[in-house]
């Protein structure tokens, strides 16, 4: 793939990570508390995090005593996250739609809105299809997605945040099939503009996704607190699949 995407361009940019810099730990934390406990896992089970940021979600699990790897499409992530590797925890730099193995993991998760970035459902259904492949027989799939309707119906249209002495413009809008966030701002003597674009994936195509990749969707939570999902009122859209 040689053309750079937005994301591949963005998320490894400093300016994301200016912007980005105050992520809730304490909430990856809790959700990671609440998979753990609702999951169940063998203290043997390999975990893979993917599309792992800069490594909060691994780390933490990694700290229960589990074995893990985190992937990421950006450089400079994974060069952060790598400071925390250990003989249990390691981090590698990958596209989620090119493979990363053949019934390697007992658990992958993509978290956080870590997913529906691509232009194609093809590209969507490569991704999927590359995670049911990297499972074990009975191996379980958490896929932690933004809820398109609250979210469209939610959206607040313009902000301003400064981070780092930075003032970033945001805007926000939704074209009929991605949600939009324009970031615009002033910089080293530049001006910058980035768009990040979330395709609004339903529930039911997702299951059509899961569905072609021979995976079986067992449950559908609405928050990180793994209450029932209410497509008006969740916050967010989580599904638990088994391969």
């Amino acid at each position: 793939m040689s053309k750079i995407e937005w994301f591949g361009e963005w998320f490894d940019s400093p300016y994301y990570h200016i912007l980005y810099q105050n992520r809730d730990h304490e909430e990856a934390q809790f959700f990671i508390d609440r998979l753990i406990a609702h999951l169940a896992p063998d203290q043997e089970a390999r975990f893979l995090d993917l599309a792992c940021g800069k490594g909060r979600h691994a780390i933490y699990l990694n700290s229960k005593g589990y074995d893990v790897t985190g992937l990421d499409l950006s450089e400079q992530n994974i060069r952060y996250a790598s400071r925390y590797s250990n003989e249990r925890l390691h981090f590698e730099q990958q596209d989620m739609r090119e493979p990363f193995g053949e019934a390697r993991y007992d658990y992958v998760l993509n978290l956080f809105t870590s997913f529906g970035y691509f232009d194609t459902k093809s590209e969507n259904q490569q991704a999927i299809n590359c995670i049911a492949n990297s499972l074990r027989k009975g191996g379980t799939f958490v896929l932690d997605f933004l809820n398109p309707y609250a979210v469209i119906n939610g959206l607040v249209s313009e902000e301003e945040k400064t981070m780092g002495g930075i003032t970033f413009k945001i805007s926000r809008s939704f074209d009929g099939e991605y949600i939009l966030k324009d970031i615009e701002f002033f910089a080293d003597g530049s001006h910058y503009h980035y768009q990040e674009k979330v395709k609004a994936i339903r529930r039911v195509k997702f299951l059509s996704y899961f569905e072609q990749a021979g995976l079986q969707v067992r449950e559908v939570f609405g928050n990180y607190q793994l209450s029932s999902y209410d497509k008006e009122k969740s916050e967010r859209l989580i599904f638990i699949a088994t391969k």
